[in-house]
């Protein structure tokens, strides 16, 4: 099955660009064969194929064609939210890899939403679970030196990390210690965004991707380290 990926074809992107315009229930219902057909098909086959690729350099990972594993849905929840357009006018999937929640594990992001595309790997945003083991894991004389090794492995690949959201080192931590900068993060990612390439309407994409996520390896290596010692 993971040999029937050929590509996204040009339909999912205008399927996409006119859910923008026609973000609705009824054009949406109207336009559910389009969606099957040139949406969810092909992220599937992705799914399977980009899965079996990163195994190899991520064994235990998750990829799980069904909608709300690796796929996710395109409804919004809009029930807390001021915008109540009933769709998301993206496509995100997620490979997700150790033995907690999807959401609580780093993983390996796709995120289509024309114009752009973004890659990225990491966990969003930490449960509460998951910090105070992060915390530890910043100042701690081994972890903390393999988390700068692998953030400067990003670094010197042209990536960047976003998750910074305190302002003020927490309470019972060193400000002056040499990572307190990195406990000021409620998430820890990193990624890239483009504008769609042309490898999207072909296999190749899988290669493309690939090469970003195996450049990002360490700081999800990380990650998964660190959110097993929580367990």
């Amino acid at each position: 099955m993971a040999e029937g990926f050929t590509g996204f074809p040009k339909q999912t992107v205008k399927f996409f660009k006119d859910l923008a315009k026609h973000n609705t229930k009824p054009w949406f219902n109207e336009h559910r064969d389009d969606y099957d057909r040139f949406v969810l098909e092909p992220a599937r086959d992705f799914i399977l194929a980009m899965g079996e690729k990163l195994q190899t350099i991520a064994p235990t990972v998750h990829a799980d064609p069904r909608t709300d594993r690796s796929l996710f849905r395109i409804h919004r929840d809009t029930r807390f939210s001021k915008d109540k357009s009933p769709y998301k006018t993206h496509l995100g999937i997620y490979f997700w890899e150790g033995s907690g929640k999807k959401m609580e594990c780093s993983g390996f992001y796709f995120h289509l939403e024309p114009p752009n595309l973004m890659l990225g790997i990491g966990l969003y945003m930490f449960p509460k679970t998951l910090i105070e083991e992060y915390r530890q894991s910043v100042v701690h004389p081994v972890h903390g030196d393999a988390l700068q090794a692998a953030l400067k492995h990003l670094d010197k690949k042209g990536y960047g990390i976003g998750g910074e959201h305190y302002k003020r080192v927490p309470r019972g931590f060193d400000p002056d210690h040499p990572n307190a900068d990195l406990l000021l993060h409620n998430g820890l990612w990193t990624g890239v965004e483009m504008r769609l390439p042309p490898e999207l309407h072909s296999k190749k994409l899988i290669h493309l991707a690939f090469k970003h996520y195996k450049a990002m390896l360490p700081l999800h290596q990380w990650l998964v380290a660190m959110t097993e010692r929580a367990t």
